[in-house]
């Protein structure tokens, strides 16, 4: 599966002028924030350098070459950035190839949308490989379309990802909820003109104009991403 669909006439919800949501993966829809974090450290580890704790908030959310980098250059590590990217996504993968447990409320929420079908679009930083893993557990079949970080020029905090995927699916960004975890998606998703359910994953992130805070997706249903669409 890949970013590069056809884009799809808009449907919405029956009453509702919702016309589609776009989801982030890691941490939002599973709980694998910390097994980044973790292959990070044991991959550093490797390298003869530990990682300070404070660096896990700058790394969270973002982009593969933007974290790597910061890492690289915060260390002083001998290695090359296509070389750490191998390595993490490597010790991500092995991790979740043993457990890879879903947000609370997460399958519930994924259910409920198909089941009204709401147009859905996974929007990842993470890379193609790591999406096609994810997706076997959580079910391709709930997106229409879906986004890799390594599959756009610029990714989060950039807008494209998410203005990439309401054109999938054939919607207005206006007329899109994203539901994020981190700053830095929610920022990629404010920048395109969508409103926000953010569910802090790591770091906390304060409630703003067109975005709302959440302590979790127990909290998110179809009626109430309607509600974030009026105007």
């Amino acid at each position: 599966m890949t970013s590069t669909v056809p884009a799809l006439g808009t449907r919405t919800a029956e009453g509702s002028a919702l016309q589609g949501v776009l989801l982030d993966m890691d941490g939002t829809l599973v709980d694998t924030e910390g097994f980044w974090w973790d292959a990070e450290v044991e991959v550093f580890a490797s390298l003869g350098h530990a990682l300070d704790e404070s660096w896990r908030d700058v790394v969270v959310g973002g982009p593969m070459t933007r974290s790597a980098g910061f890492l690289i250059e915060s260390t002083g590590a001998d290695i090359t950035l296509p070389e750490l990217t191998v390595l993490l996504n490597d010790g991500f993968e092995n991790r979740i190839s043993r457990s890879l447990p879903l947000m609370p409320g997460a399958a519930r929420l994924l259910a409920e949308l198909a089941q009204q079908r709401v147009p859905m679009a996974l929007v990842s930083a993470s890379h193609r490989r790591i999406i096609d893993r994810v997706l076997d557990s959580i079910g391709a079949h709930h997106f229409e379309l879906t986004v890799a970080g390594d599959e756009v020029t610029r990714t989060k905090p950039h807008p494209d990802p998410y203005l990439l995927a309401a054109a999938g699916i054939g919607a207005d960004p206006a007329r899109c909820a994203v539901i994020e975890d981190t700053a830095t998606g929610v920022a990629a998703a404010e920048a395109a003109g969508c409103r926000v359910v953010a569910v802090p994953s790591v770091a906390p992130i304060a409630p703003a104009a067109g975005r709302t805070v959440v302590p979790s997706l127990e909290q998110v249903n179809l009626p109430f991403l309607q509600g974030l669409m009026t105007f």
